[in-house]
């Protein structure tokens, strides 16, 4: 069965090379809490959208 992920919340944020850093530690450490961080290229150049989705629905 496929997993649905829930969207919690959704930020839009200056890019920067700990960013990806952030994202991997959050995600490493709070995989077993159900949540999850994703890490996308914003609309505007230089900005990063960053997700947070809930695992267990």
């Amino acid at each position: 069965m496929d997993q649905i992920n829930r969207v919690l919340a959704v930020k839009e944020v200056e890019g920067s090379a700990e960013l990806y850093v952030l994202i991997d530690f959050l995600n490493r450490n709070l995989k077993d809490k159900d949540v999850i961080f994703g890490l996308a290229k914003a609309d505007h150049p230089g900005k990063y959208t960053v997700t947070i989705y809930r695992t267990d629905v």
